[in-house]
């Protein structure tokens, strides 16, 4: 090494930490950590560990990441829970983003809501039935949470839409695509979630009515995603209810007649997406 030049684990653990903050967990959890004691001590600070983003991991035995986080903890197979017990363990309490994978259980769930209390942003893939029956009572505890993902609205949404207003006094996001939009679910989001900044209702079955209550009540929208739904047009009347929204996504909807389904088959799709 010529003189002057400095290498790697010389750096500073801050600037090694506000790096570290830009890479995956599977590499916080077991590359760098192996490289030298501040490489190993700067992947272990908690500000690396504030964003779980779990859902583009590959998780299956062979993958290499499995192979690695075995060997890297002496454990005989790997397990989902596992890592999330380690990045939470990690986060030390101030985690404020989860995205969870399809392989994550209600426990996992469970598990958050108990040592993650900082949640803003709290991604859910499906859900069973079962699981949907639990899910109000566990958004309750995050009273910082700003954003919520969920693959398809629950069956009991009016039930969450209720505690989040009654809990989250900071709630403004909620992206649902891929639902079927009734009218007690449009009163939902018009009763309790009336002061959203964003909805994401993309793909979603929403018919004519139910997007107009929802445009009458939450007047405070910056956002509003509607794309490829069925159910309306964006015609004169809609889009003068959205005017104020500044950002309104709304290509590709269409009428009932347009795609051959009609109401019951729309819920129907719904029981099985869910």
């Amino acid at each position: 090494m010529e003189d002057g030049e400095r290498n790697w684990e010389d750096m500073e653990i801050d600037c090694l930490v506000n790096i570290f903050c830009k890479v995956g967990l599977d590499d916080l959890a077991v590359s760098l950590p192996l490289v030298c004691r501040s490489w190993s001590a700067a992947a272990g600070d908690a500000l690396c560990w504030k964003a779980l983003d779990f859902r583009d991991l590959d998780f299956m035995p062979w993958s290499s990441f499995s192979k690695a986080f075995t060997a890297r903890f002496f454990v005989p197979r790997f397990s989902f829970s596992g890592f999330l017990k380690l990045a939470v363990r990690r986060s030390s309490g101030g985690a404020a983003e989860l995205r969870l994978p399809q392989i994550a259980s209600m426990e996992d769930l469970v598990l958050a809501s108990n040592e993650c209390p900082r949640l803003k942003i709290l991604s859910l893939p499906k859900l069973t039935l079962d699981d949907e029956a639990r899910i109000p009572d566990l958004i309750a505890k995050w009273k910082d949470l700003q954003r919520l993902e969920i693959e398809s609205k629950p069956s009991n949404f009016f039930e969450l839409a209720a505690e989040i207003a009654g809990n989250c006094r900071v709630f403004s996001d909620l992206a649902m695509p891929c639902s079927s939009i009734k009218k007690e679910d449009a009163s939902a989001i018009a009763t309790s979630l009336n002061k959203l900044r964003s909805l994401d209702l993309s793909r979603s079955y929403l018919p004519r009515a139910e997007l107009l209550v929802i445009l009458g009540e939450c007047r405070g929208l910056e956002r509003l995603s509607v794309k490829s739904c069925l159910g309306f047009e964006a015609d004169e009347e809609v889009k003068g209810k959205a005017a104020a929204i500044r950002i309104f996504e709304h290509e590709g909807t269409k009428m009932e007649g347009d795609s051959g389904y009609c109401t019951d088959e729309c819920d129907d799709l719904e029981v099985h997406v869910i």
